[in-house]
Formats: C-alpha cells, structure tokens, sequence
C-alpha cells in the first residue's frame, strides 16, 4: 500500500509541478509540490523515515491554514481561469492540503512495526 501511494502521488506531484509553469509565481510553487514529489520517491525508495514525513505535514498544513483565503468563495473547478483571488487562494490552499493529507498517510504507512505492551 505504501508503495503504492508513494508512486502514484510522487508522479501527480511532478503533474503539479508541471502545470505551475504559467502561475503568477512558479518560483513558490514547483518547489512546493516537486519537494512533495521528491518525499514521496523517497517513501518508496525506504529512504524516508515516518517523522521526516510528519515534519512536511506540519510545515504544509501550516502552509495551508497561512494560505486560506480572508473569504471563502470556493474552488470553482468547472472554470480554468481566476475569477477573484479568494478563489485562486483558496485553491493553493487545497493543494497544500492534499500534500500535508499524503504526507500523513506516507508517515502512518511508513512507521515501524511497534510490538503490543506485555
């Protein structure tokens, strides 16, 4: 399961990264999601440990909670364009979120197997 995981969203990762060429500011965001990539490649590899992976939850919910909009006006998926900044915020916030939400995942999946208490 957790390399299952670990690839599948290490290359959605790389996918994010990829189309952030055309934002506003590309320079925030490819690293942003290629270092989420690159954690994920790293699960799968056994090269990551689970509190490595709980740190870069915590720094992307924090991300997160900084990012979310002053007004809430939705994703608004059917439209491509930014139609107010609320929205555009509200959107980098989700992604942020996607990556603390696998990053979580990956940390749970990753932990070593604890023997029950006697």
């Amino acid at each position: 399961m957790r390399k299952i995981l670990s690839i599948v969203f290490g290359l959605l990762f790389l996918l994010f990264a990829a189309v952030q060429y055309n934002d506003p500011d590309p320079e925030v965001w490819i690293p942003i999601y290629a270092l989420a990539a690159i954690a994920c490649f790293m699960t799968y590899a056994g090269l990551a440990r689970w509190w490595f992976l709980a740190i870069m939850a915590i720094m992307y919910v924090i991300a997160a909670i900084y990012q979310w909009p002053p007004v809430f006006e939705g994703f608004l998926f059917s439209e491509v364009g930014m139609r107010s900044m609320n929205i555009e915020m509200a959107r980098e916030a989700g992604g942020l979120a996607i990556c603390a939400i696998i990053m979580i995942f990956l940390a749970v999946l990753s932990r070593p197997n604890q023997p029950l208490s006697r």
